[in-house]
């Protein structure tokens, strides 16, 4: 009995860590530890984009972080229903020099029910946009702005979860000079003309 405890607390560094994907079951997680399964993660894509090719200093643009979700998989929303499930976040980290990075908008979930559930889960599948904005200062000195982004999620199946995964994006924006207009783009994404 005592070795099974420590096999199981094992299992449990090894998936913190990453290496391992186990089976989910709500309502019973240490027996689902009995049945670890090596998988692959499926091939999420995360990019970043603004409704502007550049930012004018004193303004506000909006921005946002899309996630691809391939067929089959889904990731948790970030109000999940569950305790046990990690929700998805993305942070920004400070950009300085009085750049405001306003909060994020997350979609909606799509509330399902899986096999490896007694209960709805909340989740995003296909496609799911992060939205928010930032506030450029009057003052902002360089030509260009860099700002660095987190996204942690965990992706599942049907069957399985994965272990959570924490991805960075760098997402630079150019100035616009003194005689420029910036141009409305990625239109796809944030209604208008596409771009």
């Amino acid at each position: 009995m005592k070795s099974m405890k420590i096999i199981r607390l094992a299992l449990l560094f090894a998936l913190a860590l990453g290496a391992l994907v186990v089976p989910v079951d709500l309502k019973a997680k240490t027996a689902a530890l009995s049945s670890v399964a090596p998988a692959r993660q499926p091939d999420i894509s995360i990019n970043g984009y603004y409704a502007q090719d550049k930012a004018r200093p004193g303004s506000t643009i909006q921005a946002a972080v899309v996630i691809d979700i391939p067929k089959g998989y889904h990731i948790n929303a970030n109000k999940t229903l569950s305790k046990f499930l990690i929700p998805t976040t993305l942070k920004m980290d400070d950009v300085g020099d009085g750049v405001r990075v306003n909060p994020v908008s997350y979609p909606r979930a799509i509330v399902r029910k899986f096999s490896f559930s007694e209960d709805q889960l909340a989740v995003y599948e296909g496609r799911a946009v992060m939205r928010f904005s930032l506030t450029i200062p009057a003052t902002f000195p360089h030509s260009k702005m860099l700002l660095k982004v987190r996204v942690k999620y965990q992706s599942c199946s049907d069957e399985v979860c994965f272990a959570p995964t924490t991805r960075e994006l760098t997402m630079w924006l150019g100035m616009a000079g003194t005689n420029e207009t910036p141009k409305r783009t990625n239109g796809n994404i944030f209604g208008g003309k596409k771009g």
